[in-house]
């Protein structure tokens, strides 16, 4: 289990057997079943979570009570709410299990401990932060300038195999379309050469 993460963590940095060994002691298995909420929006969030197994989705409720989901987290992803977790700030988001998950977390508290201790472990996390950040402007400038088709296969790209995870209604809230019209894209998809 704890191979997935440390193979995640070397593609950005390289480590020592006492460092991977001290970053494994920091982390605790976490089993969520399908349809458990991780995190509820008022909560101050200890931990952000490394997918091991499953798929989870990130969203929002508006003051109507629609649903707007952010993010998908599926093996090898971090998922939680960010801004309540580093800010400490109590969370505005809601984390569901879709799948059965197995998750590693890591507490806010140990996390600046690892900082401290092993400070290549910043620069592990900036690099994934950055990235987010910037999936995250191309998430909305995509929404601005693409069609709903070309929206739907980088959202295929992103998350390869997804669609056989997710029900077709999340991935259409997620796009921003109505499930209708994203069944549409579908079937167009798939009678096209």
């Amino acid at each position: 289990m704890t191979d997935a993460i440390i193979a995640h963590v070397e593609k950005y940095i390289s480590l020592s057997k006492e460092e991977s060994e001290t970053f494994l002691s920091l982390l605790s298995v976490v089993e969520v079943p399908k349809r458990k909420r991780l995190v509820e929006p008022g909560s101050y969030i200890q931990n952000e979570y490394f997918v091991i197994k499953g798929c989870l989705k990130g969203y929002y409720l508006d003051d109507n009570g629609d649903k707007h989901i952010i993010q998908f987290a599926i093996e090898n992803w971090w998922i939680g709410d960010f801004d309540a977790f580093y800010n400490q700030i109590p969370s505005k988001l809601h984390v569901e299990a879709i799948e059965d998950a197995t998750l590693l977390a890591i507490t806010y508290d140990d996390l600046q401990r690892l900082f401290e201790s092993i400070p290549k472990f910043e620069r592990y996390f900036r690099i994934l932060v950055t990235g987010a950040f910037i999936s995250l402007r191309g998430r909305i400038l995509s929404t601005l300038q693409k069609s709903t088709k070309e929206r739907y296969l980088e959202f295929c790209k992103t998350y390869p195999n997804i669609e056989q995870r997710v029900a077709n209604y999340d991935i259409a809230n997620y796009l921003g379309v109505s499930a209708q019209s994203l069944s549409r894209i579908r079937r167009n998809l798939v009678i096209s050469p």
